[in-house]
């Protein structure tokens, strides 16, 4: 049963892929499509500043139009950074996610960019802990345990 954090990244791996905030939208999305993913986090030297997801460009595309993607990462990412430790629980990390509306934690430890969880990882978790506690309740009325 995963019940923090860091035990989702060790399943899912620490890669994080991250783009500058002087590259072009279209090196942004280019580089979610090849990796099949649906955020980066922007970093400028080794400081996080932001993170640009397909919603960042969505709601982005109004006001830019067709050239859209010339326009640098920084002019669409979303500013506003909401991160989880490793020691953080997922109930804590899914309430953040609720609660701010943001789809992705970028994962610090030390001030060091470790990992990053998505709304999507946390209820996957949350589905197998359920899915758990099921089967060995099932276990037990069956007289099995």
């Amino acid at each position: 049963m995963l019940e923090y954090v860091k035990q989702i990244l060790d399943q899912k791996g620490p890669d994080v892929f991250c783009i500058g905030p002087d590259d072009s939208l279209y090196d942004a999305l280019k580089l979610m499509a090849d990796n099949n993913i649906g955020a980066l986090v922007v970093k400028e030297g080794e400081h996080l500043i932001g993170i640009l997801s397909e919603r960042d460009y969505a709601r982005g595309f109004n006001s830019c139009g067709q050239s859209c993607l010339d326009i640098k990462v920084r002019n669409v990412m979303s500013k506003e950074i909401y991160v989880a430790k490793p020691e953080t629980t997922i109930k804590e990390a899914m309430a953040i996610v609720t609660e701010t509306r943001c789809r992705h934690l970028p994962v610090i430890k030390n001030d060091e960019l470790i990992g990053l969880v998505s709304i999507g990882d946390l209820v996957k978790a949350i589905i197998d802990e359920k899915d758990f506690v099921i089967k060995q309740m099932e276990k037990y009325i069956k007289g099995e345990l």
